[in-house]
């Protein structure tokens, strides 16, 4: 009878067990659905995923689960609608350098965006890489809040100042090297890669779609590389890897939808609601932060 009686305990404990795993194994699914709508949505919009990933996670208690590299690791999905998005810029642009190089045709148009991307991805690249190789941790919600304040003013003032005559014809090879230097910002959390290049672009003269189609177009060699390292990280770890192909596949359909979306919005209005948008979101996060409601940690 006792032999029968722990045998079934034991039993009902493998099974509650079982229950458990499945369970928690749902609940990380739907986690990777709603954490891909939050990256896909913020993205490209000039208000910055990482920050808006950071905070959804913390304040819903999903930090154990989603490590800041799963949380890049979702990014993926951006990319890969980056790359289908403007399947045919890249394209024409890659080929038109290609036949510039061949044919040393220097001021051919494609070339020079080419050469602007290529030596602008490199400032990021290797400011990533730097705080890799230190294992600087810059993720804190006061961080997010001070610079998404700070981004705010600079965004407003690039809308203030900025002419916006240049079309996308008019690019040069020193609008991707100093837009470049302005993705550099992108690195601390809450500047947004989107952001940081739309506002140095806008700076520099350029019309808002025009700025928002050349960012996205010089962010997308930094944003795949950076993510495919944090990937391969993340994918090792067997029991997240579901989850995080569904945050991937969920980012992908909302990141293609943003891209559109803002594309045509920049197109008859400006990015002012974006500016008051990240002034409403750092400060939300510093009355949290002093009214003890959300731990700077």
């Amino acid at each position: 009878m006792t032999i029968m009686f722990v045998t079934s305990l034991d039993y009902l404990m493998q099974a509650g067990n079982a229950v458990a795993t499945e369970s928690n194994f749902a609940w990380q699914i739907i986690q990777g659905i709603v954490l891909g709508i939050v990256q896909g949505i913020t993205e490209f919009l000039p208000i910055s995923s990482t920050a808006h990933l950071i905070i959804f996670r913390d304040i819903l208690g999903w930090k154990a689960t989603w490590s800041k590299a799963a949380i890049d690791g979702i990014q993926l999905g951006s990319v890969f609608a980056v790359g289908w998005y403007f399947y045919k810029d890249i394209s024409s642009i890659l080929e038109g350098a290609w036949i510039a190089f061949t044919r040393k045709q220097w001021e051919r148009e494609e070339w020079k965006i080419f050469t602007g991307i290529v030596i602008g991805t490199m400032p990021a690249l290797l400011g990533g890489l730097v705080l890799k190789v230190l294992k600087v941790e810059l993720e804190s919600p006061l961080m997010i809040a001070c610079v998404s304040i700070l981004m705010a003013i600079l965004l407003g003032l690039a809308e203030k100042v900025g002419v916006r005559k240049r079309g996308f014809e008019e690019l040069e090879i020193k609008d991707g090297i100093l837009v470049g230097l302005g993705q550099m910002i992108a690195l601390l959390p809450g500047a947004s890669r989107s952001g940081s290049t739309l506002t140095t672009a806008l700076f520099l003269g350029l019309q808002r779609q025009t700025a928002a189609r050349f960012s996205f177009l010089l962010g997308f060699p930094t944003l795949a590389i950076a993510t495919l390292v944090q990937t391969k990280d993340v994918l090792e770890v067997s029991d997240m890897f579901a989850p995080l192909i569904v945050g991937i596949i969920s980012t992908f359909i909302f990141s293609y939808l943003s891209i559109a979306w803002l594309l045509k919005f920049l197109q008859r209005n400006s990015s002012w609601v974006f500016v008051w948008y990240r002034l409403a979101f750092g400060a939300a996060i510093l009355g949290a932060i002093a009214t003890g409601a959300f731990r700077n940690s």
